[in-house]
């Protein structure tokens, strides 16, 4: 009240800590004007009286499901209690991160058996650059008490939803880690929902549900740690076609196993579609930069005597773009490539038995992924799963082939292998015996570099980052399902570029990352961490990596 009617910079005197009884206030950052990003605030509540009992967040996968669930929970308590915006700019606003149907590591809040802490923000109240004191006592004194009571005291929680929540995410967990014993890819559970709201909304579809379920042959059934019986489709290692009509599901089905990389909430649909953790989306990218990467697997022989074993290029067509983007993720340790034939370039998939007695192999210098396909598991382990729609000739290097009948699969796998053996396409094999090799890549430091007029400039936004005075696409990486995740991102970069490439290799250096987070959270490669980050694979940091046009590698 002493401050009410002041100017807007008045406000930075109320930054500290404050002890409100039940729980702890810290004002971090004041935002400077009412137009300026919300300030950044803590609220803590010591474990003596929010009495979470340790069982519920004993290990990682729980830690983390229970820090999803208060995120969740604080987000549905901001929405029933503040009063919203009031005032100039984003006055009077009170948010906390707000989560997607995935259930991810993030910095909005922390369990430890010291303490319960939620980081939030709010736009401190004004009418222009005048301090509405009053309506900041109505925050402070009435909203965010009530907000932290309903969400970070245990006794105040939903006892059965949470149980539930974080049950289920263990489950999945669970399914994931015995996958490869399995010799599974993928499992997708008997009932899940697949269809989506609409291409923006990943909610699942309300009407006209078509619940999924295994064909007898691929059925398999875990039991999970929580005593649940789950049975469905288990889609093994090799090569897998996904066939049938258009708008039958298959593009659905594959969009699902590329998003159970990740767990999912209860009642998204896809809790229990579970993918291994190393699968990697793949498509074309028509005019990405590319540096330094060895595609001769893929494409030699080109006009000019350009170099593919060292493949550089600002303007990748379709073809030298999806090549790069498969031996990048095998770089970094892929063991399973997700392609659907619509994001893919035709030359790059199939050359047909006609079009290589018309144009020999002499004179083309793409070796097509078909046939490469099957030495790249027979020598590495890398599993496919694809989306075929237009060439039957896949029919003959594949080991499953399911079809999607109205968005119910069924295995064809023996009608496919009789009907390449009735209708030989004779065509000429032209990957060779070996697959190729995969390079190692050493990223340059000085490459890495964020500044813009010498100062760190790091904004992410959807589907890109600003790095300095680059912008990096990341539109065409469908598996980053949170703009959170994009922040992150960018740190971590940022961090890879000050401490990690002193002569460490790409993929050295990202598993160096992967260790610390899981050994000292998300928040140790994080510039200035706050409450709106959210934990990214390294296949995705390795994507923003190789799209900045700046990078340059050894």
């Amino acid at each position: 009240m002493k401050i009410d009617g002041r100017g807007y910079k008045a406000y930075k005197n109320i930054r500290g800590a404050y002890d409100y009884g039940d729980f702890l206030i810290f004002i971090d950052h004041v935002q400077g004007d009412p137009f300026a990003s919300p300030s950044r605030i803590r609220a803590r509540v010591y474990q003596e009286l929010g009495k979470f009992p340790i069982e519920l967040y004993q290990n990682k996968v729980r830690k983390i499901a229970i820090e999803d669930y208060l995120t969740r929970r604080f987000a549905d308590s901001i929405l029933k209690i503040s009063k919203g915006r009031r005032g100039t700019g984003r006055s009077g606003v009170i948010e906390i991160v707000k989560c997607g149907q995935a259930v991810l590591e993030r910095t909005s809040v922390e369990v430890n058996r010291e303490y319960t802490e939620a980081s939030f923000f709010i736009g401190l109240p004004a009418e222009g650059r005048k301090i509405l004191g009053r309506e900041a006592v109505e925050m402070f004194f009435n909203e965010i008490p009530s907000i932290v009571n309903r969400s970070l005291f245990y006794k105040n929680l939903p006892e059965s939803e949470l149980k539930n929540h974080i049950e289920i995410v263990e489950d999945a967990s669970y399914i994931r880690s015995q996958l490869k014993e399995y010799r599974l890819v993928a499992f997708i559970a008997n009932g899940s929902i697949l269809p989506r709201q609409s291409g923006v909304v990943d909610t699942p579809k309300k009407s006209g549900v078509v619940y999924f379920r295994s064909p007898p042959e691929l059925e398999v059934e875990f039991e999970t740690p929580n005593s649940r019986k789950i049975k469905g489709l288990g889609i093994p290692e090799g090569i897998t076609l996904i066939v049938g009509g258009g708008y039958h599901g298959k593009s659905t089905l594959l969009d699902a196993i590329s998003k159970g990389v990740y767990n999912h909430l209860p009642g998204d649909g896809r809790e229990f579609v579970i993918t291994i953790y190393d699968a990697v989306l793949i498509r074309a990218e028509d005019g990405r930069y590319v540096e330094n990467v060895d595609i001769s697997p893929f494409i030699s022989n080109l006009p000019s005597n350009v170099d593919t074993k060292s493949f550089s290029t600002s303007d990748a067509s379709g073809s030298t773009s999806q090549a790069a983007n498969i031996i990048e993720a095998l770089e970094i340790g892929a063991k399973l490539l997700l392609i659907d034939e619509d994001t893919s370039a035709t030359n790059f998939m199939i050359r047909d038995k006609r079009m290589q007695e018309l144009v020999s192999k002499e004179k083309e210098p793409i070796t097509p992924l078909i046939d490469k396909i099957r030495t790249l598991y027979l020598e590495r382990g890398v599993s496919t799963i694809l989306v075929m729609g237009g060439s039957g000739d896949y029919f003959d290097v594949a080991d499953t082939v399911i079809m999607m009948d109205n968005y119910i699969p069924r295995d064809v796998t023996k009608k496919a292998k009789e009907i390449a053996q009735r209708y030989r396409v004779d065509r000429i094999l032209e990957g060779g015996e070996k697959f190729g090799s995969i390079k190692p890549r050493k990223p340059l430091k000085s490459s890495i570099d964020p500044k813009r007029s010498g100062k760190v400039k790091i904004r992410a936004s959807t589907n890109a980052i600003q790095f300095g005075y680059q912008t990096i696409d990341l539109s065409k990486i469908h598996q980053i399902v949170e703009l959170p995740q994009i922040k992150s991102i960018g740190d971590i970069m940022w961090y890879m570029g000050k401490n990690l490439f002193n002569g460490k290799t790409l993929s050295e250096a990202l598993d160096i990352i992967d260790n610390k987070i899981s050994n000292e959270g998300l928040s140790s490669v994080l510039s200035m961490p706050s409450g709106d980050y959210a934990c990214p694979r390294k296949y995705e940091i390795a994507a923003a990596i190789n799209r900045l046009r700046t990078l340059k590698c050894e």
